[in-house]
């Protein structure tokens, strides 16, 4: 399957967030272990005028990496137990990602079924911490790019403009109310959120 190029993330935050919806996220490990997801849901968070950014005060050691050329990950540690996982998609010194809130498992399932300790397919992925952990990412990601052999996302036909749903974000307490969450429709593996 054709891989998205740098192109691709250079699109709008906001726009990007609802692009992403059905592609196929990848992560090759050592020992030629694959592991795919079709992301079904995202959040877009955009720098200085959005106050639940991570880089709305400005750059940070912290937050440095949402500063960098579209297509990086950013990964940080939240809660005191979950890796979150975001794509830049500003242009380089300005801050912007989306977050992969969650995403339908597509190969390696046994692996991930590990990873997460329990067997229910719906449960896999469908959060933010539950996909990282799905896919063993941490810490060590934080930085890393989606143009190598490790990760890559897969291209995908976007999606019909009726299979996707828009809600504000959760999960956060400031600036809430800006419709930046996207999901698609009914799509049992998004995550258990009380807002559709």
């Amino acid at each position: 399957m054709e891989r998205l190029e740098k192109q691709f993330y250079e699109t709008p935050t906001l726009e990007l967030a609802e692009k992403l919806l059905g592609k196929i996220f990848v992560r090759m490990l050592p020992g030629n272990i694959r592991l795919k997801g079709r992301i079904v849901e995202t959040e877009a968070y955009l720098g200085l005028q959005d106050e639940a950014c991570h880089a709305w005060r400005g750059k940070t050691a912290r937050n440095q990496i949402m500063f960098q050329a579209p297509g990086t990950m950013y990964v940080y540690f939240t809660y005191g137990n979950h890796y979150m996982l975001n794509i830049v998609s500003e242009p380089e010194n300005s801050a912007g990602a989306v977050l992969v809130r969650a995403m339908e498992p597509v190969e390696g399932v046994q692996f991930m079924q590990k990873q997460r300790g329990t067997d229910i397919f719906t449960n896999l992925m469908s959060g933010p911490g539950k996909l990282t952990q799905a896919l063993a990412i941490d810490g060590s990601c934080n930085g890393k790019e989606l143009f190598d052999d490790e990760f890559f996302i897969e291209n995908a036909s976007p999606l019909p403009k009726e299979m996707i749903g828009t809600s504000i974000r959760v999960g956060i307490s400031r600036s809430r109310e800006l419709p930046w969450r996207k999901f698609i429709r009914n799509n049992p593996h998004v995550s258990k959120s009380k807002v559709t």
